[in-house]
């Protein structure tokens, strides 16, 4: 895979997930220019230890705020998948994501808590997946079954959070569990 590619299809899932109010916080994070700065950004994005990984997403170019939009759309895609958040499932869902690792207050907890106000565009959901495609030939099948497992976890953690239809039967709705097995496949590579 061409580095340049890699950019752009960085930079182009970049500018989808930091549109309107969430320029200051692309700022703010690329302020952070140092390696190590980027590293300890990087891991407490993706809430793993593993250095290698850490390591190998560095040298792809990859920083924090574009992990952090691979981490978080799949939460925000899995809260809308009914086509609307009630408050006590919008609660529930910063709750698993809290449990999780997404902090309440950092950079990512603001993020979702912004997505949880509006669905995410189509644009927003297509440069995630065309992003998703283009980076996973990249890393080693350890670090596939990292990103996938992560994303898949958290975001089944929030369609449990919603608790299904009212509450009743399983605890993913059909909508949420259609978003979920888009997810997957996604993530499959």
């Amino acid at each position: 895979m061409d580095s340049l590619d890699l950019n752009r299809a960085g930079k182009s899932l970049e500018d989808a997930f930091f549109a309107k109010e969430n320029a200051r916080l692309l700022d703010q994070m690329r302020a952070k220019a140092q390696r190590e700065e980027r590293r300890k950004a990087l891991r407490d994005v993706i809430q793993i230890q593993d250095e290698g990984l850490v390591d190998h997403l560095l040298e792809l170019g990859l920083g924090p705020e574009t992990i952090l939009a691979v981490t978080l759309v799949p939460l925000a895609m899995v809260a809308w998948a009914d086509g609307s958040i009630e408050p006590a499932e919008r609660k529930a869902i910063l709750q698993a994501a809290s449990e999780k690792g997404v902090v309440a207050g950092s950079v990512a907890g603001q993020m979702l808590e912004a997505w949880l106000k509006e669905p995410l565009g189509s644009e927003l959901v297509d440069a995630w997946k065309q992003y998703i495609t283009t980076i996973l030939p990249s890393l080693t099948p350890h670090e596939r079954e990292e990103v996938r497992k992560m994303g898949l976890e958290r975001a089944r953690s929030v369609a449990e959070a919603a608790g299904g239809f009212l509450g009743l039967g399983s605890r993913i709705s059909p909508a949420e569990r259609a978003v979920l097995d888009d997810l997957a496949k996604v993530l499959a590579g």
